[in-house]
């Protein structure tokens, strides 16, 4: 699965999507009283939230999930992939506070950290149109930036209920298929619970690969019963398709609807799934690219 690795470090990409009751979050006396100069952020999602809130002078290093702003990885020290890393490492930065989302791991060294004696504060990572705003509600409350959290989760609600509405003018839903990853020659692609799937729902498409749940391989034969109108899948360069042609040119897929049109779409990865302030724009680039009137179409942040 190096390929599939490859593309989560890019895409920052959650594994599950849960819905969220409530997106607000109360300040508490702990969140009051942390030390917040040299703040470490793990998750591409939380970097941008960080951005957004002014807090960029704070930020001593990042992950490389932390690809947007793009200025980010170039201003900031790298504490290597959020999924894989070292207790040593994290910790040679000197953060006084380290905010990182709950995918963040091995498990071992995040109990590390979280015995090291600097404040370690997990963000829930809930890929919907609730999970977002709690985000940055609570990671604006952590920092103490709670007027401008607010501000920023107000106008992300307010995006995800135009694009509700924009749903509702739907009249005939397409189906899509996520392809996160093809190795020697078979797909691996996203069924329920993912990130993935999340922003299917979110941007009016159904998700094809029924009866799959998670990031998985599959056969040929479940890719034909698929039968998808669109392929989706991560673009890994300004330039790359991400093998476009060998998406649709799988035995399993060379007979579909999307196939027959050449019906693609490939967008940045952490803009797709990273359910960051932007994902309500990420959602309404994905309705446009699948809707549009045939053929490829590359959607860009």
């Amino acid at each position: 699965m190096r390929v599939a690795t490859r593309l989560f470090i890019m895409a920052g990409a959650a594994l599950a999507a849960m819905a969220m009751p409530s997106f607000s979050h109360r300040a508490t006396a702990a969140d009051a009283a942390i030390e917040t100069t040299r703040i470490l952020s793990i998750g591409g999602d939380i970097t941008e939230i960080l951005y957004d809130l002014g807090q960029q002078d704070k930020i001593v290093a990042v992950d490389v999930t932390s690809q947007f702003p793009p200025q980010a990885l170039k201003e900031k020290k790298s504490v290597g992939y959020m999924r894989a890393l070292s207790a040593e490492g994290t910790l040679s930065v000197n953060p006084t506070l380290i905010i990182a989302s709950d995918g963040a791991g091995p498990p071992e060294v995040v109990n590390a950290l979280k015995s090291s004696g600097v404040r370690y504060v997990d963000i829930a990572d809930k890929p919907s149109a609730e999970g977002v705003p709690a985000k940055i509600l609570h990671v604006g409350s952590v920092v103490g930036a709670d007027d401008a959290a607010k501000a920023l989760a107000s106008k992300v609600e307010s995006e995800f209920a135009a694009l509700e509405n924009d749903r509702k003018l739907i009249k005939t839903r397409k189906k899509a298929l996520f392809v996160l990853a093809i190795q020697n020659g078979r797909a691996t692609v996203a069924g329920s619970g993912t990130s993935a799937d999340s922003i299917l729902q979110l941007a009016g498409v159904d998700n094809a690969a029924t009866g799959v749940s998670g990031f998985k391989p599959v056969s040929d034969e479940q890719l034909a019963e698929f039968a998808p109108d669109v392929v989706v899948m991560m673009r890994r360069g300004a330039t790359d398709d991400h093998n476009a042609s060998q998406a649709l040119a799988l035995a399993g897929l060379s007979q579909s609807p999307a196939a027959k049109t050449k019906s693609l779409v490939a967008m940045d990865g952490l803009y797709l799934l990273g359910f960051g302030p932007r994902a309500p724009s990420a959602a309404r680039d994905l309705m446009k690219a699948v809707y549009a009137e045939g053929g490829q179409a590359t959607a860009a942040p």
